[in-house]
């Protein structure tokens, strides 16, 4: 995970209080479920043994993962945001040219993307397109379902 992960000061801080979370609660009691199986004897036939096994391996990989996404983390701070051209945290309203319906969408980083809260990811393919577009601009982005035009409206945090 080399990629810089850029993010709002708040989404660090959750971030961090997730992972503290994850290890400090939730990793001992992984292993407190994992020896309480151990103890209902046979390992071969112990279901529960199993289950705590795959909990704990899957906890595990959590906790790496954010890990890895605090170490490559960069926090970004509001007011030295350039709206002038579409960049991360910036707030663009569009026309979709194919349906002439109007959106804004925020651009953010893939941890705090949320389509219903209007927030896509810089890495998706609506995010990439719109990057370095100034008002006027129109987008063309490449999606699953085919092409759509987007025409940049506006450009606000």
């Amino acid at each position: 995970m080399s990629e810089t992960n850029y993010v709002k000061k708040d989404t660090f801080e959750k971030m961090k209080k997730e992972l503290y979370l994850l290890k400090s609660v939730e990793r001992p009691a992984a292993s407190a479920a994992i020896a309480e199986a151990r103890e209902k004897g046979d390992l071969k036939e112990n279901a529960e043994y199993d289950a705590a096994k795959e909990a704990q391996g899957m906890l595990e990989a959590k906790i790496k993962y954010l890990e890895g996404v605090i170490a490559t983390a960069r926090i970004l701070d509001e007011t030295n945001i350039d709206t002038s051209h579409v960049s991360i945290l910036t707030k663009v309203t569009l026309t979709n040219l194919g349906t002439k319906k109007q959106m804004t969408y925020q651009i953010v980083s893939e941890k705090e993307a949320d389509l219903k809260l209007g927030k896509i990811s810089v890495t998706s393919p609506i995010g990439k397109g719109l990057l370095g577009k100034v008002i006027g601009d129109v987008a063309e982005v490449q999606v699953p379902a085919g092409k759509l035009k987007f025409k940049v409206e506006n450009i606000t945090l």
